[in-house]
């Protein structure tokens, strides 16, 4: 299948990240190097972008489109390895750091990664085909107390009881192991009222099983913290999410990083010693416009926000 990905905010993600022609920058999530792209273009001899990502076939992606650039490394890696990752390359500071946490286009149309809940295919959703953790195993072999609780936290699935109850009921019967086989138990699931008036009634669910098999939530704020670290004074981090509990991680570790102070509000001057590391850029998300919504109906729920390294 072609790798084809439409890049969410670009512009505003490159903007954002007031490239220097020498700086050195890092694109955490490769996927169809669309922001790489971008990055690169703006770089000197003396520039250089590292790319990231766990997924191999970004990564073949991005050394045919990226491949005439003598300033850029590859890694096949989690993101979340950052710090280590530029300690085995020798860098002690960058100056910019880019996340886009969406799935990518690729992923989500090709049918042999099991995203979609539009085409049926093998229950799989992962971001790195040599992770072990599947979507098939998480649907079979997680209690139905653990599927309520990933349903209803990374989901927001308010039926999430019922479509795990209904979970365990089919695959006593037998085993499930297609995308179009969850999406059926799931409708069954639902009411039909909330099917008539909702999004997609699988659409929940789905988003819940691939954050699970995928650790997405569980690594940010640790990331956004090492990746500042490694980030030079006036370096920006900016970050692209794509529903409210990424951007809720995202907003409250930037909160912590730019005011740290542990002391009670009560006392009339701060006796922690704990001193800002950063400037947040946005007080609110940069949103997509109208016109890209209306090219790329994917964006409609992408936020970014940008800090500063003091």
């Amino acid at each position: 299948m072609e790798f084809k990905h439409v890049s969410v905010l670009l512009n505003e993600s490159i903007e954002a990240l007031n490239i220097l022609s020498d700086g050195i920058y890092v694109d955490c999530t490769l996927g169809g190097a669309g922001h790489s792209g971008e990055i690169i273009k703006r770089l000197s001899d003396k520039g250089l972008l590292i790319g990231i990502d766990q997924d191999q076939d970004a990564l073949n992606q991005a050394k045919i489109k990226l491949g005439g650039y003598e300033n850029l490394r590859l890694v096949k890696n989690n993101f979340q390895n950052i710090y280590s990752i530029l300690e085995e390359l020798e860098i002690k500071g960058v100056d910019g750091i880019l996340m886009d946490l969406g799935v990518s286009s690729y992923q989500l149309d090709n049918p042999e990664r099991g995203f979609s809940y539009m085409k049926d295919s093998p229950l799989d959703m992962r971001m790195n085909k040599d992770g072990d953790l599947t979507a098939e195993y998480v649907v079979n072999e997680y209690s139905e107390e653990e599927l309520t609780r990933i349903i209803k936290e990374y989901g927001e699935e308010k039926f999430a009881k019922r479509v795990a109850n209904f979970i365990i009921k089919n695959r006593n019967e037998k085993r499930i192991t297609t995308t179009w086989e969850l999406v059926d138990i799931i409708k069954a699931a639902i009411p039909a009222k909330a099917r008539r008036e909702g999004p997609h009634p699988a659409k929940r669910t789905f988003q819940a099983i691939r954050i699970e098999v995928n650790s997405e939530l569980e690594i940010i704020s640790g990331t956004i913290e090492d990746s500042v670290k490694k980030l030079n004074a006036g370096g920006r981090l900016a970050i692209i999410t794509f529903h409210s509990l990424e951007d809720r991680i995202v907003k409250n570790t930037f909160r912590k990083l730019e005011n740290p102070c542990t002391c009670p509000p009560e006392f009339p001057m701060c006796i922690c010693g704990k001193e800002p590391m950063v400037k947040v850029i946005t007080r609110k998300p940069i949103e997509p416009t109208e016109d890209e919504v209306k090219e790329n109906p994917r964006s409609r729920s992408a936020k970014l926000r940008i800090l500063e390294k003091l």
